[in-house]
């Protein structure tokens, strides 16, 4: 079953402290983007990889995906100062239609057997994103004071990748732009838009690349997974 991914890649990664695009890093001899653009690279059922990136960073990309042969990269449009908006210059520089996924390009570290249940899923259903459940007590605050313990078994912290059919994707994309909506990830925007997104679950080592303890938790993970290949 075939699907495009997509990825903004075009943030600045302030938190990270790196005074430059953190998806630069690197780990293991490699930049964190060259580890997540191998992982569908690697993956049969992946057909294509747009990249929303800044214009001051395209000849660095490019040099990565040339020096990885990385041969899936398709396009590398502009990137937006928001996520969704950069999501928006993928889908415009996608004619594949079918399912496309979203991801974050600091995530190098999702599984292949989660995006394959993803893509499942959102051909069956229109959307679905990876997650997994929460493991602490969450409560609601307000000024500081404790209103109410959540109900943690109906808790899940949400990643990427989120997977739809494209025209759920755009249809929702469009419908934020006009509204003026501006989501926090494209599960909201589907959901903003009335469409029914399921939840597929990933793995807690699924993270983000955001500060630089995750860069030694990420050195950490790619040994264990060598180790695991041995």
């Amino acid at each position: 079953m075939d699907y495009t991914v997509m990825m903004p890649a075009a943030g600045s990664g302030t938190r990270m402290g790196a005074g430059h695009n953190k998806l630069f890093l690197e780990l293991e001899g490699k930049s964190i983007l060259a580890h997540t653009l191998a992982v569908f690279q690697q993956d049969p059922w992946c057909t294509g990889i747009i990249l929303a990136v800044k214009d001051s960073e395209r000849t660095k990309i490019k040099t990565i995906i040339q020096q990885e042969q990385l041969t899936k990269v398709c396009a590398l449009p502009e990137g937006g100062t928001e996520r969704q908006h950069s999501v928006k210059a993928c889908l415009q520089a996608s004619e594949a239609g079918g399912i496309v996924l979203v991801h974050d390009a600091a995530r190098p570290f999702i599984k292949q057997n989660v995006i394959h249940e993803l893509v499942i899923n959102a051909s069956r259903h229109g959307g679905a994103v990876a997650g997994v459940k929460a493991k602490d007590t969450m409560k609601y605050v307000t000024d500081g004071v404790i209103e109410e313990t959540a109900d943690r078994e109906r808790l899940w912290v949400i990643q990427t990748p989120q997977a739809f059919r494209y025209e759920v994707l755009k249809e929702a994309s469009q419908l934020a732009e006009q509204e003026n909506f501006l989501g926090t990830d494209e599960a909201m925007l589907a959901e903003h838009a009335g469409f029914e997104v399921r939840i597929v679950e990933s793995t807690y080592d699924n993270i983000k690349m955001t500060t630089p303890e995750d860069l030694a938790y990420g050195e950490y993970l790619l040994k264990k997974r060598l180790e695991e290949t041995v």
